[in-house]
């Protein structure tokens, strides 16, 4: 599983290295890696149980699509820019926080994420379960644990393993969504049936979908670190775009048309939904799911250590990483297992709540991230302080966990969940629009904050404006 352009040994070695930047000596991948990587990460069961929920919700077919589309694509912008972040710096793209938050400041969105990874690693650990419990026929708590134990394998490797997987998951997954997509297109007609719309519920299931792609922003630096420090941002930008933004609308429709036809099934076991829809290679399918769903499980574990390292080993250093992340997984992986089994069976609206309530927290650090990174420091950082406390990003940058709980808290007026309905959120009809909110206003506030703030409080932050990353590089704009 060897791809074009890995180092020596590829997948089958051990990643070495953990948080600490990524020498330029041992850059290598070739940029559209990105787009096997986060295609296959979106194009996957989760992606396609989160695009009935256009349906469950409310939308008729549609506008459905419409939503998916232009939720995936407004948000798969900001994930394409993150990744953009990953060759330039070499470093994982949640320590990248520490230059907004400060060395320990930054601890507050970490902890947010590596939560994020455990609530996403069990739902794929319910749907895996299922479908490797319909495969071989034993308990579900069986093929959970059978599932998470071949997940732990893989993160122990690492980075060039969750990569191999996403070549090989992309080619089948293609086949399987494509394969359901012409069936169901075929089918809707004699399911269909107009329904009364609203805005909204039209704004309420656009959030998700802007949402899903904006829960992996904390992901995709992780993935583009090892990737040379001149490779292009613009292909940067467009393989991961393309990758996560395409690849989820395209298989959240093929959910949506699931949703019209069978919705009361969907919510029970979705993998042997999808097997039964193809009765004469029934195990090939169930086979296709559980592959298919590698990539972006096995990126909870492994995303989960790097953010859960930089909050306890502040240099990276403290402990050899591939033992570290051998230890962290085997943690993750055990009470992922037993939170997994213990999941209720109302999937699909487990999955709207995560999704939802990941994008309230994660709306604020996105914008201040992407502020700092474009239009504060225009791409020039000190790498090396940040492992410094005492360097120009200081231990805890107050103000800008300030604006970030600001936002968080503001959000909660205009949120609508099915446990919680802001007030603003029922004045409009039930329009979920806090995620435009957070990004409008974390954005504006950091950058003010940054542009005069920052200056005053540290000198040494206008010098630090004229210091790129290692080696001196100048990144070219993303577009």
């Amino acid at each position: 599983m060897v791809g074009e352009g890995d180092r020596p040994g590829g997948a089958l070695v051990v990643e070495r290295h953990g948080t600490e930047r990524i020498p330029l000596s041992e850059r290598h991948g070739k940029v559209r890696s990105l787009f096997t990587l986060w295609f296959s990460s979106n194009v996957q069961i989760n992606g396609f149980v989160t695009g009935t929920l256009a349906v469950i919700l409310g939308l008729n077919l549609f506008w459905a699509i419409v939503a998916i589309v232009v939720g995936n694509l407004v948000g798969g912008v900001f994930v394409a820019y993150h990744s953009v972040q990953g060759p330039r710096m070499g470093v994982p793209q949640m320590l990248q926080s520490r230059a907004q938050f400060g060395l320990f400041g930054a601890a507050l969105p970490q902890a947010i994420v590596v939560a994020m990874y455990l609530g996403f690693y069990v739902l794929g650990g319910v749907l895996a379960g299922d479908a490797i419990a319909s495969l071989v026929h034993i308990p579900t708590w069986l093929g959970i644990l059978i599932w998470n134990l071949a997940i732990l394998v893989i993160a122990i490797y690492g980075h060039d393993m969750v990569h191999a997987w996403g070549r090989v998951a992309t080619v089948i997954s293609a086949v399987l969504f494509l394969a359901l997509f012409v069936k169901f297109v075929g089918e809707v007609p004699s399911h269909y049936k107009p329904t009364a719309q609203s805005a909204g519920t039209f704004f309420l299931v656009l959030s998700v979908y802007v949402g899903w792609q904006i829960t992996w922003a904390p992901y995709v630096s992780d993935y583009s670190r090892y990737l040379p420090e001149d490779t292009s941002a613009k292909k940067t930008f467009w393989y991961t775009y393309l990758g996560s933004a395409v690849g989820a609308a395209a298989v959240m429709v093929v959910g949506a048309l699931a949703a019209i036809i069978a919705a009361a099934a969907l919510n029970s076991n979705v993998p042997l939904f999808l097997a039964d829809q193809f009765k004469a290679i029934f195990a090939l399918v169930l086979l296709a799911v559980i592959v298919g769903g590698i990539p972006a499980t096995v990126e909870s574990p492994y995303g989960g250590f790097l953010s859960f390292w930089a909050i306890v080993s502040p240099s990276g250093t403290s402990a050899p990483p591939p033992r570290a992340r051998a230890l962290f997984a085997l943690l993750f992986t055990l009470a992922g297992t037993v939170f997994s089994i213990a999941a209720s069976g109302h999937l699909i609206q487990t999955a709207n709540n995560v999704v939802l309530f990941l994008l309230y927290l994660l709306i604020p650090w996105t914008a201040i991230n992407l502020v700092d990174y474009y239009l504060v420091r225009k791409g020039r950082y000190v790498v090396e302080d940040l492992f410094d406390a005492k360097g120009i990003y200081g231990a805890v940058n107050w103000w800008a966990i300030g604006i970030y709980i600001l936002t968080c808290a503001l959000e909660v007026l205009f949120m609508n969940t099915s446990l919680y309905e802001g007030p603003i959120a029922k004045d409009l009809g039930g329009a979920d629009i806090a995620w435009m909110v957070g990004l409008g206003l974390a954005s504006t506030l950091y950058y003010l904050a940054a542009t005069t703030l920052r200056r005053q409080a540290d000198p040494r932050y206008a010098a630090a404006a004229t210091i790129g990353t290692a080696g001196g590089a100048s990144p070219e704009p993303a577009q």
